[in-house]
């Protein structure tokens, strides 16, 4: 697994056709690439025509510029693919910093009152100290512990989608395509 196969896998289950649902608060979006996303990555504020015109190859820079790089899941990566994966996914739709956050309290529950590495501070920055506690991590537990994780993340991204719907009514109807298409996409 490369971030080029992981970006892959996010434009297949985000699709190419451009969308400006009034429901969805992402506004006009194609690649799941909303308008306030592509106007930050150009630097100057897009129109929805320059959106329904975003190519994939654009796409990919910003998938590869603003959710694999800036975040810095590659340190993640250099540990786990799976798991760096699973955090830039869910990244996609939730954003970087909750996405790190969710690994972060993961992590912290897996370390056995600090047995295996200190708890990490969840401030959603995937820096070194959360480089090394996944790394500690999935040297205690190999692969099970990396499929066991997996899960976990999965079970935290569910959660934050339940809570969403739960506090923003309008969002219930995006609900089944989220966790079919971001939690139980590897079933």
């Amino acid at each position: 697994m490369t971030p080029d196969t992981i970006i892959d896998g996010i434009l297949r289950a985000e699709g190419s056709a451009y969308t400006n649902d009034p429901a969805d608060s992402g506004g006009p979006t194609k690649w799941g690439i909303t308008q306030a996303t592509l106007s930050a990555f150009r630097g100057y504020p897009v129109t929805p025509d320059e959106v329904a015109a975003l190519t994939e190859a654009e796409a990919r820079q910003i998938y590869l510029k603003r959710y694999w790089l800036e975040p810095r899941i590659n340190l993640l990566g250099a540990h786990s693919m799976k798991v760096a994966a699973e955090v830039m996914d869910t990244g996609v739709n939730a954003g970087p910093s909750v996405a790190v956050s969710m690994l972060q309290r993961a992590l912290n529950a897996f370390n056995d009152r600090g047995q295996l590495y200190a708890d990490l501070i969840v401030d959603g920055k995937a820096g070194p100290a959360t480089a090394a506690a996944l790394a500690a991590f999935l040297r205690r537990r190999g692969v099970s512990g990396e499929d066991v994780l997996h899960v976990a993340l999965n079970c935290l991204q569910g959660a934050f989608y339940t809570d969403l719907v739960e506090r923003r009514e309008k969002d219930e109807r995006f609900y089944f395509g989220w966790l079919r298409e971001r939690v139980a996409h590897q079933l």
